[in-house]
């Protein structure tokens, strides 16, 4: 296992663990995470996102495959089962993650899922109704956005 591999299985290993310090020490001061809900959120963001999800999710289980990686960039698949807190509803997310690196520690990462699929499991008829509009998907976006910066007011 190379180093970038053995990154991304320390970043998954912490995950499961629910060590959200571990996860953020793997991301470089420049990184940046974009994934259908949060979008360009630069380091200090995607550490304070990875602390707020793990510290509101009771329930989280996640399993992590297929790592793979070279001197620059990599990949996983990650799926996440847990109770979506603002309804109570199980989610099931099966995710891919794309990584580039930069001096030992993640530069880029980007998750990619179904968004429509996602909206379906967590917002119940809402989302099986508009879970495919651009509607819903920036009501999320703008939601998880003032969560994240509200949650960060506090720290």
């Amino acid at each position: 296992m190379n180093h970038n591999e053995q990154l991304i299985t320390t970043f998954y290993s912490a995950f499961q663990r629910r060590d959200f310090a571990t996860m953020q020490a793997c991301y470089g001061d420049t990184a940046i995470f974009n994934d259908p809900v949060f979008q360009d959120l630069n380091a200090a963001e995607v550490r304070a996102m990875w602390q707020m999800l793990l510290e509101s999710s009771a329930d989280l289980k996640l399993r992590f495959e297929n790592v793979k990686a070279d001197g620059a960039a990599g990949s996983a698949r990650w799926i996440a089962d847990y109770t979506f807190s603002k309804t109570g509803k199980h989610v099931r997310n099966d995710i891919y993650a794309r990584f580039t690196f930069k001096d030992g520690k993640i530069a880029t990462h980007t998750d990619s899922f179904s968004f429509a699929r996602w909206a379906r499991q967590s917002l119940g008829l809402t989302g099986w109704l508009l879970g495919g509009t651009t509607f819903l998907k920036n009501k999320i976006r703008t939601e998880a956005r003032n969560r994240l910066e509200g949650y960060m007011r506090k720290r």
